[in-house]
């Protein structure tokens, strides 16, 4: 697997450098359209509405649409964004894990240490699971601010993206609505049935059955010599430096534990303390200098914790 994000996964003062992995693929047969005449590839091509000329994608810009206004938004504009800035998955909460409705489970990552010792990340998985709750984190991936869930997975930690609030749409079906009188005899038979089938669930005993026999279609065709050529018919067609000052690990976390009761002792709450923790956010800048390149020292500002 290759890593495709890279970056450290904070909570309170513990810092945490990992690497992302796509955890999930897609197996189905990739198909192309063709000309049923004779087979030739069928590519489409981006053209310009007003001078009918196709563009090249380096000269693609996006818009939105009010429906009455078109705002163009260029590649520099995109870039002003803070968004991929930051290098850093922020723990906001941790929470009862009976709490994160699968419905809102989404894409998959899994999260390797990234550091010399795996301590602290294998610190914060059996804590995870001694406690039974799920970290809830904010993280910024290809221009995108999002929301996830962090848990674990055997021995590894993984990263599932959530859908926000109002992505998900509320199921009002007026047939739900109505009363319905189930008999006990009916309930009875109805768990008899269940019980029939009864099992524990084994993924790898089930398979993609449409994907093997267009696999099993295409080998009888190739072997048939029922195919065309493909040349004739398609055409030609180094680690980040992580920075800071280095600090205990042990201490880390007593000053964050003894930082967060600080402020509830002082009567704060959770909502008060998120919105000053959002009201403090520009002193986390720095952290946005982890991306430049090599050539480029960033500001050992801030301090992380020591994972050995």
């Amino acid at each position: 697997m290759r890593a495709i994000w890279k970056g450290a996964l904070t909570f309170g003062l513990v810092n945490v450098p990992v690497k992302v992995y796509s955890a999930t693929e897609d197996h189905d047969v990739s198909l192309h359209q063709v000309h049923n005449k004779d087979g030739g590839r069928i590519r489409y091509q981006r053209v310009c509405e007003i001078d009918g000329e196709v563009v090249p994608f380096s000269d693609i810009d996006k818009a939105y649409d009010d429906g009455d206004k078109t705002v163009v938004l260029t590649k520099e504009d995109l870039a002003s964004l803070p968004a991929e800035k930051s290098r850093e998955i922020d723990v906001v909460e941790f929470v009862p894990s009976e709490q994160v409705d699968l419905l809102t489970l989404d894409k998959a990552y899994y999260l390797e240490p990234d550091s010399a010792s795996p301590k602290a990340y294998v610190l914060l998985r059996k804590t995870l699971e001694q406690t039974d709750r799920t970290a809830i984190v904010r993280f910024s991936l290809r221009q995108k601010t999002r929301l996830a869930a962090l848990r674990v997975r055997g021995d590894v930690l993984v990263l599932q993206t959530l859908l926000w609030a109002d992505e998900v749409r509320e199921a009002a079906f007026p047939a739900l609505d109505e009363t319905v009188r189930i008999s006990a005899k009916e309930l009875e038979l109805s768990a008899s049935l269940v019980e029939s089938f009864a099992s524990d669930f084994d993924p790898s005993e089930f398979a993609d059955e449409y994907q093997d026999e267009l696999r099993i279609l295409i080998e009888a065709k190739l072997e048939k010599g029922d195919a065309l050529d493909t040349s004739e018919t398609f055409g030609d067609h180094e680690e980040e430096d992580t920075g800071g000052e280095v600090i205990d690990l042990m201490e880390a976390l007593r000053a964050s534990v003894e930082k967060s009761r600080a402020a509830r002792s002082g009567g704060g709450s959770k909502t008060s303390s998120k919105t000053d923790a959002a009201a403090k956010a520009p002193a986390k800048k720095p952290a946005a200098k982890k991306a430049a390149p090599k050539s480029e020292k960033p500001a050992a500002k801030k301090k992380t914790a020591k994972a050995s």
